[in-house]
């Protein structure tokens, strides 16, 4: 059976988004195993829209935010950046999902 260009598309399509979810999954993994650079990683994912991930600033600001409390220097400035584009509503949700994130205790101790 000979596979068409379209149906080589599709797998290679499907395998991405697995790929994508797989590295997704491994950065929240870390992030919560309190690894300061999976959280900025987080950041990053979110700010541009990579991995699969659409780009949304108010789960980018929650993540760098995460980071930079963390002492991430990088996050600092990236935290910054993105909060130029945002509303104070935005940031106010962000803070309060990362709030929300710890509370739920999903940060465990480096």
């Amino acid at each position: 059976m000979e596979l068409s260009h379209i149906d080589l598309a599709q797998a290679a399509a499907a395998d991405a988004l697995i790929i994508n979810d797989l590295v997704l999954a491994g950065c929240l993994a870390a992030a919560a195993a309190g690894d300061t650079s999976a959280l900025y990683d987080l950041g990053v994912v979110y700010s541009t829209g990579s991995h699969g991930v659409a780009c949304d600033l108010v789960e980018a600001h929650k993540w760098f935010n995460l980071a930079a409390a963390r002492g991430h220097e990088e996050a600092h400035w990236c935290r910054a950046d993105i909060s130029d584009e945002m509303s104070a509503r935005d940031i106010a949700e962000a803070q309060r999902r990362a709030r929300q994130w710890l509370a739920e205790g999903h940060l465990r101790a480096a």
